[in-house]
């Protein structure tokens, strides 16, 4: 499970919608004060998120929660988004050239024909994992914190 926390900034019926900060990688890395992405990420600063997430624990407003999302559904997720819509681009190539014997402009009819059918795919498929449970994040703890400073985490049954 990866994880992130973040706030409840509003709460409808089963989600919730969270406000992370989006956070670079760069504080960790030993060659930090050289790199190109270090300096970008300065430049850029932190940014806010907003997220819907499944609110199975009832979290409200206001609370510093931690959300999660099953790795699996995020290789899968990310593999579909990407690689569809390429493998779709070169079969339609690939098959605009087989066609075509070797004229450009089919070539390149066929590869946005391909690019096309791909988005379509992605388009269903999009809307068939909306409702699965592997790809949608969830709120996984609520951390309340005592009076003494610490801070008690409420888990979700998973």
């Amino acid at each position: 499970m990866i994880e992130e926390s973040g706030r409840v900034v509003a709460v409808e019926g089963d989600f919730a919608w969270i406000e992370s900060e989006r956070k670079s990688t760069c504080g960790g890395c030993a060659v930090r004060s050289g790199c190109g992405t270090s300096a970008i990420a300065k430049v850029l600063g932190q940014k806010r998120t907003h997220l819907r997430v499944v609110n199975r624990i009832h979290a409200g407003v206001g609370d510093d929660v931690v959300v999660g999302i099953s790795e699996s559904g995020l290789v899968r997720g990310s593999l579909a988004v990407y690689a569809a819509p390429l493998a779709g681009l070169f079969a339609g190539a690939l098959a605009g050239n087989f066609v075509a014997g070797g004229s450009e402009l089919v070539t390149v009819a066929g590869a946005l024909a391909g690019f096309a059918g791909a988005l379509l795919w992605l388009k269903r498929f999009s809307h068939a994992t909306e409702t699965d449970a592997a790809f949608q994040p969830v709120v996984l703890r609520v951390h309340i914190p005592l009076a003494d400073g610490r801070r008690v985490g409420i888990q979700d049954s998973f």
